[in-house]
């Protein structure tokens, strides 16, 4: 088992990268989307997954160990195969993917791309038997939802504007955190200024 690598970023593409080890292996390992990597050349560590198929072996690799084995785990639920675990990583962390057990939010994943309603719900409840012995799971049922529909739509504007899932995402959490009670127009204006600013 291949748990954690290191070494100098060779190559990056919208999937993966290729690290070089110093005694000079190159590993292609597969990555969340919207992680943010160092530039080319310069030294990288990851803690990493190995998956064996029928048709291939592919590397998966996550900034935390809790991200790699949240990504094991994702991968015992039924239907929820490497590739699906890593697109919910590239959405949700560990922390989210427990406040959505707590606060019941079924519909959550299906904004995951390729999970639709029903694989959506059916994920959730996989996900809140795993969870349901987790000591602290109590204290993300009082926080602020991961879903509501002034964030499903502002999430939707931003999208179709072309940005990526995972920083449209993070950016209107940050704004409705702050502000909760913003309409859809003022949370996508807030969004595209913080958006602005953070690049």
């Amino acid at each position: 088992m291949i748990a954690y690598i290191e070494g100098r970023l060779l190559e990056k593409t919208a999937q993966s990268i290729i690290l070089a080890t110093r005694n000079g292996v190159g590993y292609e390992i597969f990555i969340p989307q919207g992680l943010a990597l160092p530039h080319q050349g310069e030294e990288f560590a990851l803690y990493t997954a190995f998956v064996v198929r029928e048709d291939a072996q592919e590397l998966f690799g996550f900034p935390t160990f809790e991200e790699r084995e949240t990504f094991k785990m994702l991968t015992t639920i039924n239907r929820v195969g490497a590739r699906t675990a890593l697109s919910i990583l590239s959405v949700y962390k560990p922390d989210d993917l427990r406040r959505i057990v707590a606060q019941d939010d079924v519909i959550a994943l299906t904004k995951v791309s390729g999970i639709g309603k029903q694989t959506g719900q059916k994920i959730f409840l996989e996900l809140k038997y795993k969870y349901k012995n987790e000591p602290h799971l109590a204290n993300f049922s009082v926080s602020q939802p991961v879903q509501n529909s002034t964030f499903n739509d502002a999430l939707t504007g931003l999208l179709n504007l072309g940005y990526d899932q995972q920083s449209a995402n993070e950016v209107i959490n940050e704004v409705l955190q702050k502000e909760p009670d913003l309409s859809v127009g003022e949370a996508l204006r807030s969004a595209l200024k913080l958006m602005a600013k953070k690049k």
